[in-house]
């Protein structure tokens, strides 16, 4: 793996230079599951090197968004673009099957809320990350335990138990072992679904850290999803409020979560405080 470069914190962030192209565009999104429309005309843009948050209540759309950008689903209606190798210009939802699991393994990561849905816990942790890796073609033995040894360097997970078992593993530990499996073929985009959802505020603390410390050495685009707007305000550079499937009101994360201007965001905030 390329060795990860360091930038001084006071750099600017890309959504701040507005000559900067957007890694992510997501255009009218629709989604439905039987006569329940969980998306309703979503648009998303997002800047290489930014952390979009997105947040509302369950049942406003999130998770479904997230599984969108991840290719898991397709919508009823709607284009998604990544300024990407070899896919400039291309609306992704278009692809076959195997372009979209293409895409998936090089250009995506993901850490799910819950931790089975992105490891088998029957495969060891290192076992886990190589498993990414063997998708993606490579087969050497020494390769993939130098790759795994960096993306558990990475997410700050202890190198003595990369052999452990993820079901041996506490949930924060398990959510490190999804992070460096998300991240051992450095993507582009890193999805985050309630990353620290059913911690302990101690070991939430010390996933955010994490989080903030690779994003600001390694400069990967994000998009959160969360419903803990402390979680939102310590990470994202921009904030999309979303309801019953809806975009209501978005901005930089300071000023949404200061100064909302919806009636939904100022029960969001207010309902935090």
């Amino acid at each position: 793996m390329q060795a990860i470069s360091t930038l001084d914190s006071t750099t600017l962030r890309p959504p701040l230079l507005v000559s900067t192209p957007p890694l992510l565009i997501a255009k009218n999104l629709f989604k439905r599951y039987g006569r329940v429309t969980a998306i309703a005309g979503v648009d998303i843009t997002v800047y290489p090197g930014e952390v979009l948050g997105v947040v509302g209540e369950s049942g406003s759309g999130k998770s479904s968004l997230l599984r969108l950008l991840n290719l898991e689903e397709k919508p009823d209606e709607g284009e998604y673009y990544l300024d990407i190798d070899g896919y400039q210009g291309v609306n992704l939802f278009d692809l076959d099957r195997f372009h979209r699991r293409e895409v998936r393994i090089y250009h995506i990561g993901i850490v799910y809320q819950y931790p089975h849905l992105g490891l088998r816990m029957h495969y060891t942790s290192s076992g886990n990350v190589a498993e990414r890796l063997i998708m993606a073609g490579e087969r050497s033995f020494d390769a993939m335990r130098s790759a795994a040894r960096a993306s558990f360097l990475a997410s700050e997970f202890p190198l003595a138990r990369m052999d452990d078992f993820p079901f041996r593993l506490s949930g924060g530990m398990q959510q490190r072992v999804q992070l460096a499996k998300a991240i051992a073929l450095r993507p582009r985009l890193l999805l985050l679904d309630e990353p620290t959802s059913g911690l302990d505020v101690s070991v939430q603390a010390l996933v955010l850290d994490t989080l903030k410390r690779l994003q600001r050495e390694t400069r990967i685009t994000i998009v959160i999803v969360s419903h803990d707007l402390g979680v939102i305000r310590t990470l994202a550079d921009r904030v999309v409020v979303m309801r019953q499937g809806r975009v209501i009101e978005t901005g930089l994360t300071d000023q949404v979560l200061e100064d909302p201007q919806e009636a939904y965001t100022q029960q969001l905030v207010h309902a935090k405080l």
